[in-house]
């Protein structure tokens, strides 16, 4: 390959670290009066992508972990985006939402550590930059189902970024994009896991000799269709529609095994033209309920989900107290854009059908509205979820007030509004159709 034709080729660098807890440390995931773990069921990682294209540079990192707090998110970004020589807004943090990892706002030794990983991955991923070709591919698999009984909408689309070396074609990396939570291991599991994404990843790596990448997409409200639990969870309570096994890791990390396998092949990559990775912020406003219907939401989440919402009540009546009427949050979009598909997050937890609403907007199936990006800020509820009200919309606000800085959904209109934005924001080329 001459040299003119390397300048003008996308570079990759990789690497995978270990992220896991040596020490005993609080999890976080599950509304349970003691969570501090009682060892290890699998290790949990984070993968470091840099891609560069001419004078384009992004970093994408995936993490085992249910999400960071804003100011944590940002704090390592900013530390990578000072390795790199780039803006923050070029370094993405994609997390896989798992219910069974440390907790980094109360674990301030692990955050530390983490971070520590997460850079040094860096270092490790500048040194084996090389040229490469990529495409884009979707497969559909059923690995997530609604939480909704009555409601069928589901974003079923496994995206594949497939990625070869340039010069001998080799697989170099996989990258996908599923949606179902993380949380196969339910309340009664004390073990530290990357619950299905570590399993998969494991997987994948073994079938096709390659590095495997695994990001979150929109499925705040989808529960993975197999799970693995002593109790009858609130989210997986139907048998018809759910199975428990002992096998339910290895059951959601086989199926996309088998969905990538029907067309991986057929996934021809390509020299990559474009590469972009920016941010746009948009405000939102949350009301501050009055405190007779908190007072009816904190009984019904009691009675229902077994919520304690006593210092969420108490939240409330303070902030009342104080004059807050409306609490306001600024909420990030970013796009990592490569080719003719696009990753788009936020970090918060979206609906499937935030993405679903967003591709046909487009017109694109290679357009993926997610959430879990930079970090966790709660449910984001769409308009029909708003109405339905229940767990995504009322009840986990008495338990991650004290993490999202906010103790009410953010108001009905919002999820129209944020959809619209992602779309009328993402890249011109790709809303172009312009093919790598």
């Amino acid at each position: 390959m001459n040299k003119f034709y390397k300048q003008n080729m996308a570079l990759l660098g990789f690497s995978e670290v270990d992220i896991t807890p040596a020490f005993p440390v609080e999890t976080i995931g599950f509304g349970r009066a003691d969570n501090v773990c009682r060892g290890v069921l699998h290790p949990l990682s984070a993968q470091i992508s840099i891609w560069e294209l001419n004078r384009t540079k992004g970093c994408l990192v995936a993490i085992d972990h249910i999400g960071f707090s804003k100011e944590h998110g940002n704090q390592l970004r900013q530390d990578i985006s000072q390795i790199l020589s780039i803006p923050k807004d070029k370094v993405m943090l994609c997390f896989s939402h798992t219910h069974s990892a440390p907790n980094d706002s109360t674990e301030t030794e692990y955050f530390r550590f983490l971070c520590r990983q997460v850079k040094n991955g860096v270092l490790q991923a500048i040194k084996n930059m090389s040229p490469v070709t990529a495409a884009w591919g979707n497969t559909y698999g059923d690995i997530g189902v609604n939480r909704r009984a009555d409601s069928n909408q589901l974003d079923n689309r496994i995206g594949i970024l497939k990625v070869t070396e340039a010069d001998s074609g080799k697989l170099r990396l996989l990258l996908l994009r599923v949606t179902a939570h993380a949380n196969v291991l339910k309340e009664d599991n004390y073990l530290i896991s990357a619950d299905y994404f570590g399993i998969t990843r494991d997987l994948l790596k073994c079938k096709y000799g390659c590095d495997v990448m695994l990001v979150q997409g929109a499925s705040g409200n989808i529960a993975p269709k197999y799970f693995k639990s002593n109790l009858i969870p609130v989210d997986a309570d139907d048998p018809a529609r759910f199975c428990n096994s002992e096998t339910a890791l290895e059951d959601m990390a086989f199926e996309i095994y088998r969905r990538v396998e029907c067309v991986l092949n057929n996934i021809k990559t390509h020299r990559v033209r474009q590469l972009e990775m920016y941010s746009v912020y948009q405000e939102f406003r949350a009301d501050v309920p009055s405190y007779g219907r908190a007072l009816l939401i904190e009984k019904e989440a009691k009675r229902k989900a077994g919520i304690d919402g006593t210092a969420w009540l108490s939240e409330v009546q303070r902030l009342l107290d104080n004059g807050a009427r409306a609490q306001v949050e600024t909420i990030e979009i970013q796009y990592f854009a490569i080719g003719n598909g696009c990753l788009c997050g936020v970090a918060n937890e979206i609906m499937c059908e935030f993405a679903l609403r967003a591709k046909e907007w487009i017109h694109n199936e290679f357009f993926y509205l997610g959430g879990y990006t930079n970090g966790c800020t709660g449910y984001f509820p769409t308009e029909e979820e708003y109405d339905m009200g229940g767990y995504e919309v009322y009840w986990s606000m008495l338990l991650y007030y004290i993490y999202h800085d906010r103790v009410f959904p953010l108001n009905r209109n919002s999820a129209s509004l944020l959809i619209e934005e992602a779309v009328k924001k993402a890249p011109t080329f790709f809303k172009e159709n312009i093919q790598v």
